[in-house]
């Protein structure tokens, strides 16, 4: 993890100096993963190179003449993840659009992994791409970065690890184990669900099935000011508090351990990056219940790494998942990836030895 996290900081540090910027495309839903990797590089940009976030917005919220008033010509850095392509194309649209409008200053995009079915999309993306003098594409495993080299070549193009191991200092919680024997099938079902893993898997008396808990939650940046506050409300008092007072108990522990509430109020727009930092807690919360963890997901895969925690990893519909680890946390002692069902019933059955 601690490797991982110096040769992020390696890999961006082929960035040119900047005092200020913008971090725009911030995760407005309630995809924990998400809000990982948005506090991952909140941080870097903030602690690590002493930057002003002078702007942040998500897609629906983002204004191009507050962008203009906040950071002049200053550089406008893109969350990173993994929607750079055609699967999730309100996403790229954006991007698209930012990379074609401001071509004045520097845009960076944090690292992504990429995916096109359609070729057509990518031969657009490309002359976009390329028509803009100073971009600069982190990409998050082999496979991404082989399709950026060939087809981006005006960019600067560069291999980087996932923003979300900016923050190992999370790994401190790791320590405070939970007594359950369950199991965890952490299982996405959108788009992204690879068919050869459905939920239909030998089970386990003790398997758990759900995806992130925070799809539960009443949430969105959409809503009018009075409607988010009530959600809010709903959310803090009773599916974190009375309803599931051992997350309330948690996370008096969590924000005893790190004051970082504090730290967000002076930066722009705070209320995003505190509602990213619940999220973080709430995630953590989740897996910590459970002795082992199947999943499907990069960012359970990265939390567990993340926390230390024995898990399976399982591929998704197309490359991320495998080229991942099979760039970076293929030697993870504590995971075990599984490119069939048999696999993962082995897997379990090593990693429970370790427990």
């Amino acid at each position: 993890m601690h490797n991982l996290t110096e040769i992020l900081h390696q890999s961006l540090g082929r960035l040119k100096d900047f005092e200020r910027c913008a971090l725009l495309d911030y995760p407005d839903y309630t995809n924990i993963g998400d809000h990982l990797i948005w506090i991952g590089s909140v941080f870097y940009i903030t602690e690590k190179i002493k930057a002003k976030i002078s702007y942040a917005s998500s897609i629906n919220n983002f204004s191009g003449a507050i962008l203009e008033k906040q950071i002049g010509k200053a550089p406008i850095l893109l969350n990173g993840g993994g929607n750079l392509g055609d699967l999730w194309p309100k996403y790229q649209a954006f991007r698209e659009y930012i990379i074609s409008h401001y071509r004045d200053r520097p845009v960076i995009i944090l690292p992504q992994s990429i995916y096109f079915a359609n070729p057509a999309n990518l031969d657009n993306a490309a002359k976009i791409f390329n028509s803009h003098p100073d971009l600069t594409l982190f990409v998050r495993d082999d496979y991404s970065y082989e399709i950026a080299t060939k087809n981006f070549k005006n960019c600067q193009v560069v291999k980087a690890p996932d923003m979300a191991f900016q923050l190992s200092q999370i790994s401190a919680l790791s320590t405070d184990k939970q007594a359950s024997k369950s199991i965890l099938y952490h299982c996405r079902q959108d788009q992204e669900l690879s068919s050869s893993f459905a939920i239909d898997f030998p089970s386990f008396s003790s398997l758990v099935v759900e995806d992130w808990t925070s799809f539960k939650w009443v949430l969105g940046t959409n809503k009018s000011r009075a409607a988010q506050t009530l959600a809010d409300l709903f959310r803090e008092v009773w599916q974190r508090g009375i309803k599931t007072p051992g997350d309330w108990m948690f996370r008096q522990k969590w924000e005893d351990y790190f004051f970082y509430n504090n730290y967000f109020n002076n930066l722009y727009n705070q209320q995003l990056h505190s509602r990213s930092w619940s999220f973080i807690h709430s995630g953590i919360y989740q897996f910590k219940q459970h002795q082992l963890i199947i999943t499907n997901r990069l960012h359970g895969h990265i939390l567990c790494v993340l926390l230390g925690l024995p898990h399976i990893f399982l591929p998704n519909s197309y490359h991320k998942n495998e080229s991942f680890y099979n760039t970076w946390t293929y030697s993870v002692p504590f995971c075990r990836f599984a490119k069939d069902s048999s696999q993962v019933i082995t897997g379990i059955e090593d990693l429970l030895k370790q427990c």
